[in-house]
């Protein structure tokens, strides 16, 4: 799929664009997944929103989070790709992306997520371990995990960007 990745604060999103992102956030989130959260947490506005789309369509989008705002690491958070992109390679792409951002804005802070835990082998593929049990957040299983380069699972690569 044929999209342009964009990286942007809060301040510098268009209505649309931030229309767009919550539109994606609330498809996946809460209906696709049949999960009432309160998904405007008060994060973000202290972070970077990634994000991919074709014409106004967004294909993939996550937060890059820094240092503080949610764990004591940097973070990646709300990582969703639509349906109809999934199966592409782009949500591999997304967290690959996402990791590079944190990595080069953030160097010594590390990278933290709250990963749902279905996905656990997905994000170790990626360079994630495990950091404690599954625990339930709004009736969902969830696992913190931490990036640890170096570190990734025998038989997995990560992907290509």
């Amino acid at each position: 799929m044929n999209g342009h990745w964009h990286n942007s604060r809060f301040e510098a999103l268009t209505a649309a664009e931030l229309y767009a992102v919550l539109q994606l956030r609330q498809d996946i989130f809460v209906v696709e997944q049949a999960c009432v959260y309160r998904d405007l947490d008060g994060l973000d506005a202290g972070s970077w929103h990634m994000r991919c789309v074709s014409g106004e369509q967004v294909l993939a989008y996550q937060r890059c989070l820094p240092p503080g705002l949610s764990y004591p690491e940097s973070s990646l958070g709300r990582i969703a790709v639509p349906a109809s992109a999934r199966g592409t390679g782009l949500g591999r792409e997304l967290v690959q992306r996402g990791i590079d951002f944190n990595l080069a804005q953030w160097p010594d802070a590390g990278i933290a997520i709250g990963a749902q835990a279905y996905l656990r082998s997905f994000y170790a593929s990626l360079g994630f371990v495990a950091a404690g049990e599954p625990y339930l957040e709004d009736g969902i299983f969830h696992m913190h995990m931490q990036f640890k380069p170096g570190q990734i699972p025998a038989g997995t690569s990560p992907g290509h960007h």
